[in-house]
């Protein structure tokens, strides 16, 4: 798995981030995501979040994770990666408040890992397509998003 982080303002120490980078490449794994997958994380403020919200989703308040995924309906670059062999398969971008994710795990009485860890798989499954608009299909992406985090130590 190819990652980059964007952290700018230093949303989240080195140390969180090294996690981060494991988290992502464990999930990867148990996806069973091709090895030149790729995939960019950028750490923002709640601010920012609320912003990116409003402008791209139309929804006028601050959440904890967006997801732009790059394979995503109409405009698929399916075709021309069937062509294409080698080509690296970019899944798109997580945009993560800290804040929010901080304000979560109090809310939900989770660790602050817990919390960033859900959120992080939480959105990698949704640029792999998963979604949970509908009852079964939610079951399947939450059931799958608790599989990978019990098996990474991130139990309830």
């Amino acid at each position: 798995m190819e990652l980059e982080i964007f952290n700018d303002d230093k949303l989240i120490d080195e140390d969180r981030q090294k996690w981060v980078e494991d988290l992502v490449d464990f999930t990867a794994s148990e996806l069973e995501l091709a090895e030149n997958t790729q995939l960019s994380i950028h750490f923002v403020s709640k601010d920012e979040i609320h912003e990116i919200n409003k402008k791209y989703r139309d929804v006028d308040r601050a959440t904890d994770v967006i997801s732009f995924a790059i394979n995503d309906g109409e405009d698929s670059l399916d075709y021309i990666e069937q062509q294409i062999p080698d080509l690296p398969v970019d899944l798109g971008d997580l945009f993560i408040s800290v804040e929010i994710v901080d304000e979560h795990a109090k809310d939900y009485e989770h660790s602050f890992d817990r919390e960033l860890g859900y959120t992080i798989v939480h959105g990698i499954l949704h640029l792999n397509g998963y979604d949970h608009i509908k009852p079964e299909d939610e079951k399947v992406m939450i059931g799958l998003q608790e599989k990978v985090l019990s098996a990474y130590g991130l139990k309830k």
